[in-house]
């Protein structure tokens, strides 16, 4: 079941966009994106918070809800070159996990079906599991490939005796063959967890896996590019899932396991922005944004911001592909200004 507003905090949408009623398709008849809550956490296992991540992401800007956000890089906007309506949050219950991701899957592949793309907030990464398999279930099990941000691989088999939880989604997916092993590509990973039985569980699956390790010696854009090109092989659609807490604890403090010597906050928006530029990305997740932990609001604005650099660059590739924005494609090199008269 899905619900029309918030589930927790103010009643408001994604930076003041049009609302939806899942249950009326024709309030998101021809929308390129809906935006959807996933306010839940009963998966967590260390400090849970995240139930409250939709309503914080959703407001956390500076310059107010009026529905338009022009991007100086990008020069679109997101909000309103793309029709991007907002479906409130799905009805959970952290009680109860089962109806929980049934109610989230179900309104992910309502959108899917539609032609939309969901954009869904946590949640904690529990919600990837329903999120990922209601896009596939449209596109095709096997079909869509998986980019993964996360500090953590969340690919463990039974945690706190549960098959269920935020440290298990990918495993679950693969097993339930919505993602293949092969075109799951996560980046970032670090720390101490998982251990051997599980990495080797990971690479029976043939999964690629970018440690923060590999990432500073060979370049984030080096592996970028080599992800992005297994990402589009046999599979028509990518699937993007971004754990806020691949970003160092220092610019990403409300999370409920952060995890030293991550991504700064401009390399997850400048991933995100290619990925959502380059490849043709049909979902995408925003997840462990925990406002109780947060600080001066921090997490939840790179979290907002990271929705916000993927649909600016939904909306650039889109242009593009028409021809360009003043009659040329983007380049990043371009100045905003030059200087000159």
């Amino acid at each position: 079941m899905t619900r029309y507003g918030a589930m927790f905090g103010p009643d408001i949408t994604f930076l003041g966009v049009e609302r939806c009623d899942l249950d009326d398709p024709e309030t998101y008849r021809g929308a390129d994106v809906v935006i959807l809550g996933a306010p839940f956490d009963g998966g967590t296992s260390h400090r849970p918070g995240a139930r409250f991540g939709p309503q914080a992401v959703r407001q956390a800007c500076y310059l107010g809800h009026d529905g338009s956000r022009p991007s100086l890089a990008m020069r679109v906007d997101g909000l309103t070159d793309l029709v991007v309506r907002d479906a409130g949050d799905v009805e959970t219950y952290a009680g109860d996990i089962e109806t929980a991701l049934k109610n989230i899957e179900e309104a992910v592949y309502k959108i899917a079906s539609a032609g939309a793309i969901p954009v869904v907030i946590g949640g904690d990464h529990t919600i990837a599991l329903p999120d990922a398999r209601g896009v596939a279930r449209h596109h095709g099990f096997g079909r869509v490939s998986m980019l993964h941000f996360d500090a953590h691989a969340d690919t463990g088999e039974i945690e706190f005796g549960h098959l269920h939880g935020h440290g298990q989604p990918m495993r679950r997916l693969i097993e339930s063959g919505a993602i293949r092993g092969d075109r799951f590509l996560q980046i970032g990973l670090r720390g101490y967890w998982p251990g051997p039985e599980i990495l080797g569980w990971m690479a029976d699956q043939r999964m690629r896996s970018y440690e923060m390790t590999e990432i500073v010696a060979r370049g984030l854009e080096e592996c970028l590019a080599e992800a992005s090109g297994i990402a589009v092989d046999e599979c028509e659609g990518v699937y993007l899932s971004v754990d806020i807490d691949v970003a160092d604890p220092g610019h990403a403090p409300g999370t409920g396991t952060p995890e030293p010597g991550g991504l700064t906050g401009r390399q997850l928006l400048d991933s995100v922005r290619r990925i959502c530029y380059e490849l043709p990305v049909v979902g995408v997740e925003v997840v462990e944004v925990a406002p109780p932990y947060d600080h001066a609001d921090i997490t939840a604005a790179l979290g907002n911001r990271v929705i916000l650099e993927a649909l600016s660059a939904m909306a650039r590739r889109r242009a593009d592909a028409r021809g360009g924005v003043g009659g040329g494609k983007w380049d990043p090199r371009q100045p905003l200004l030059d200087g000159r008269g």
